[in-house]
């Protein structure tokens, strides 16, 4: 009997919590920006497609605009949709707007470590790092060109030991694409068979087709309750630890060996940064060398062997666009040279196919979650600290206003009337790095 009047209070005492707070909410959501009306705790989980929270989404900004509000869970997110409220927001407000949002599967391995995933102060000195360092060793200039050539062979005597016969591309890019940053990071590149690189490569796999999954949308909308209870997203947990634990042995040998005078690799340079700043409020520290690290290769394998699958799949659709681009690389390269840097610039053909296949593509479609960092006004609506916000980065590249056909694959969005390659503002086909101080340009992250 005792047992059953301390459930019954315990019942009750859970419906009265959940009824002040979904009351609160909607003192909140006075000021808010409007949307769908929450449920306790489960907040507008009924109004999701969870397997294609992109068109839900866009449904939604269909009926409440531009700007909205809506609960994955009882997570509350402003969502912005459309060039106009992203750029207003992520430009003419970039500071409010630069704090980093919630991804559970992610934050589940980096906590809010690394260059990827932190925020504030933090973040601005560890991307400063990072971009002088991947410059000094060639990436976006002429030097990374030796690396990716070398890698590119590989991957050619790879396919020509398929003999013709049906295959899969997806294992084979990756492990070139991984290849390359890992020259960079590590200072080496991984046998092709080595197993401790297709353990890398298929951790990293099985923590992002998580993340794209109706679980991992779940898990990214309740994971304060379902990191406790056994489902799939407990061998992601494992997965992250694995990860860290690969990272945390590669940086051991690396510091085994460091000539501080002589930098090998990026991991290198960090550990140099750190031995120069030892006060104990520094961000060069080794929880942050570690997710760097992981962040650097996550962002440089994945995004980029993804783009080049669809890439050869949309080109086997359109054989006329294929035909085009084999005729400018006979062109400008020739059958007797490998292709070099400086051809890119005499190829805008080949680069709006590129282009047109990113945008198409259209991979990261939420863009990466935002936080408002102090209370802000924005568009007449109240923001309050601590609210995520969504930058809806494939509302862009649909946007008619600057694709005239997007449900087309069409790389005359990125030609001019003379073939000449040109910009288009709403081209941010992995992130929105834009500047207050310049024109909306694109960038990969």
């Amino acid at each position: 009997m005792l047992d059953t009047g301390l459930l019954l209070v315990v019942i009750l005492a859970s419906l009265s919590v959940m009824l002040l707070v979904s009351l609160w909410q909607q003192k909140i959501r006075g000021r808010l920006p409007p949307g769908p009306t929450p449920l306790p705790f489960i907040g507008n989980y009924l109004q999701l497609n969870t397997k294609d929270v992109y068109s839900s989404i866009t449904q939604l900004s269909e009926r409440y605009g531009p700007v909205f509000t809506i609960h994955l869970g009882p997570r509350r997110v402003v969502v912005l949709y459309g060039y106009d409220a992203v750029k207003e927001a992520l430009v003419d407000q970039a500071e409010e707007f630069s704090g980093r949002g919630e991804q559970a599967t992610y934050n589940t391995l980096f906590k809010g470590y690394g260059v990827a995933f932190s925020s504030g102060e933090r973040a601005k000195q560890l991307r400063r790092l990072s971009i002088a360092t991947l410059r000094d060793f060639g990436v976006g200039k002429r030097g990374v060109e030796e690396r990716i050539l070398e890698e590119a062979g590989y991957l050619i005597k790879m396919l020509q030991g398929t003999c013709g016969a049906p295959i899969d591309p997806t294992i084979y890019l990756s492990k070139t694409v991984s290849n390359v940053i890992s020259s960079i990071v590590f200072g080496e590149r991984f046998d092709y068979e080595d197993t401790e690189f297709l353990s890398l490569l298929q951790m990293m796999g099985q923590m992002n087709r998580f993340a794209a999954s109706p679980t991992g949308q779940l898990y990214d909308m309740f994971h304060s309750v379902m990191k406790y209870l056994p489902g799939p997203q407990q061998q992601i947990i494992k997965v992250t630890q694995k990860l860290e634990d690969f990272m945390i042995e590669k940086v051991r040998q690396n510091h085994s060996t460091l000539d501080p005078n002589s930098p090998r690799n990026f991991i290198d340079s960090f550990l140099i940064r750190m031995q120069e700043e030892k006060n104990g409020n520094s961000e060069f520290h080794m929880k942050n060398l570690v997710m760097t690290t992981l962040s650097l290769f996550f962002a440089g394998s994945e995004t980029v062997s993804s783009t080049l699958r669809y890439g050869f799949l949309l080109l086997m659709k359109h054989p006329d666009v294929e035909a085009k681009v084999h005729e400018e690389i006979e062109q400008v390269i020739g059958r007797n040279r490998q292709p070099q840097y400086e051809d890119h610039m005499k190829m805008p053909y080949t680069q709006a196919v590129i282009n047109e296949i990113q945008r198409f593509s259209n991979l990261a479609p939420l863009g990466i979650p935002r936080r408002i960092i102090k209370n802000t006004t924005f568009r007449g609506f109240f923001l309050p600290k601590g609210t995520d916000v969504f930058p809806i980065l494939g509302s862009l590249m649909t946007d008619p206003k600057f694709f005239p056909s997007p449900k087309d694959f069409d790389p005359q969005n990125f030609l001019d009337d003379k073939g000449q390659l040109k910009k288009n503002a709403a081209f941010l086909p992995f992130s929105t790095a834009w500047s207050p101080k310049a024109s909306l340009t694109a960038s990969h992250s």
